[in-house]
């Protein structure tokens, strides 16, 4: 499985009145981490907008382990966990830059589907998009 560290500079805003980030902006950092995966495995948002399909999220899971807080820059390893055919999953894993202690960690699972809202089965479909995620999981 490949990893790839993202980071992400806590704002002002994204922190809340006991000056510590609030819990949503965890799941748009795993996004951004997300995105930046995407990237660097060479299957970013614009191609699969291309080819006309889409990943929509099926679910989320955080656990929040330490807070983070303003001025705090978190290192994001991000990585795919799994993949089949149809469904994916990514791994996340934050960490206060510097330090090896894990402060929030989570999983988004997604699927692909088309501009019709039905869904795709890369092996068949895409077979070449299915060896991108085959060779990020370490297949």
């Amino acid at each position: 499985m490949r990893k790839f560290t993202y980071k992400h500079k806590v704002q002002y805003y994204e922190t809340d009145k006991m000056g510590i980030v609030h819990h949503s902006n965890y799941i748009r950092w795993m996004e951004e981490a997300r995105s930046f995966m995407m990237e660097e495995i060479g299957f970013g948002f614009d191609k699969m907008e291309e080819l006309g399909i889409g990943s929509p999220v099926l679910s989320v899971e955080c656990s929040y382990k330490k807070p983070t807080t303003y001025g705090d820059t978190v290192e994001i390893d991000v990585f795919l966990s799994k993949t089949g055919g149809v469904r994916f999953s990514v791994g996340y894993e934050m960490r206060i830059e510097g330090s090896e202690e894990v402060c929030t960690v989570g999983e988004t699972s997604h699927c692909f589907m088309n501009s019709k809202g039905r869904i795709v089965l890369l092996k068949r479909e895409l077979p070449e998009v299915d060896a991108v995620f085959s060779s990020a999981l370490g297949y």
